[in-house]
């Protein structure tokens, strides 16, 4: 009479031994994310941040096996408002944390200190949006850069500026970050080696709002065009008093830091916005591997939030979980080296790095606005 009950019980046994050698089995491997949620980028920040967590459930969704052991991915994000010390302070605490990789930051001047960090702690670290060339020039093997820095941005702009607008005269203006300084820095350079004349040099930060008196002192110097190194938070507003101030023809230059959809709502769909020409270092959707069906899918699962790097967020995620499965290990310590060897064909590129943690051969392309909406030039 006992047996079948007996037989129960030693099946139940065997059942729950069976799921804790297979709980036993599943790793977590742990994914950093850094950007700006709080402040006047968040709207940026976020965008990131969502393409982390659309390439984290992709990648939970195929059941990836590393090292014999079924992976499960998880996020973790931190928020360093595009403040350097707040972003080396996150940088620290992904290390203390012993996160397996990191994707991030946005800003150049929250990824230059950062790297610092992650390179003594062994993390590698890929960022998708910071584009100073400073970032790989310090010679950490711990540092990767997923679309083309300013060098690349400064110097197509400018050269589009003088060979096919035949534009004569700039006024610079720069938010004093890293990332504004360094693409100002290259624009002017450029421009002025093409023979572009550089009439006024003005400084703003990446907290302003108020732009009145650098634009009135700007006005009178009579540019053609005008070159701002800054994000869109600034980019809007400025739009907004040039055309108070009946700068209606001056062409607005900026690299990606302003080339955002949320640009158009920030300059309140002034008549200035016609005269915007940007540039992202990346293909343009169309011209995307896998643009076109990735946005489909990240604007139903986020409608209206998209903004500019999400997709390449979604790249360096996938990148450092491909150079784990080559190197068959999750150890920040061995796998880093693979990193070097990528040849993944991502949503934004064939993507592959030079020695120093470039993109080689990085793509650009120039936008203009119409209708208030983004449209690629090239």
């Amino acid at each position: 009479m006992n047996s079948p009950s007996l037989h129960v019980l030693v099946a139940v046994a065997a059942a729950f031994a069976m799921g804790t050698v297979a709980a036993q089995d599943v790793q977590v491997v742990r994914i950093g994310h850094v950007a700006p949620i709080s402040g006047s980028q968040a709207q940026n920040g976020k965008d990131n941040e969502n393409g982390a967590r659309m390439a984290i459930e992709d990648l939970n969704a195929q059941s990836v096996v590393i090292g014999g052991k079924k992976i499960r991915f998880e996020l973790v994000a931190e928020d360093d408002a595009a403040d350097p010390k707040q972003g080396t302070a996150a940088a620290q605490k992904l290390c203390d944390a012993k996160v397996n990789g990191v994707v991030g930051h946005l800003n150049s001047g929250t990824t230059i200190p950062a790297s610092t960090i992650y390179s003594r702690c062994g993390l590698p670290q890929i960022t998708p949006s910071a584009t100073n060339p400073k970032l790989t020039q310090q010679g950490y093997k711990t540092t990767f850069r997923l679309l083309a820095n300013d060098n690349a941005l400064g110097a197509g702009l400018a050269l589009h500026a003088a060979d096919n607008l035949k534009l004569k005269k700039f006024a610079v203006i720069d938010d004093r970050t890293a990332y504004g300084q360094g693409v100002a820095e290259v624009f002017k350079k450029t421009a002025m080696a093409r023979g572009i004349q550089i009439v006024d040099e003005q400084y703003t930060s990446d907290k302003a709002t108020d732009f009145m008196a650098i634009l009135t002192a700007i006005k009178a110097k009579a540019p053609d065009g005008i070159f701002f190194g800054g994000m869109d938070p600034q980019g809007g507003p400025m739009l907004r008093q040039m055309e108070q101030l009946g700068m209606v023809k001056v062409k607005f230059f900026g690299g990606d830091g302003i080339c955002t959809a949320k640009l158009a709502e920030l300059s309140g769909g002034v008549g200035a916005l016609g005269n915007v020409v940007c540039a992202e270092g990346g293909a343009s959707f169309d011209k995307m591997p896998g643009g076109k069906a990735w946005r489909a899918r990240y604007d139903a699962k986020y409608p209206g939030q998209y903004q500019l790097y999400a997709p390449y967020v979604y790249d360096a995620t996938m990148v450092l979980v491909d150079a784990m499965k080559r190197a068959n290990s999750t150890d920040p310590k061995v796998y880093a080296a693979k990193l070097f060897e990528t040849t993944y064909t991502g949503v934004t590129a064939k993507i592959a790095f030079e020695a120093d943690g470039e993109l080689k051969n990085p793509m650009m392309t120039l936008y203009v606005y119409k209708d208030g909406k983004r449209v690629p030039l090239n």
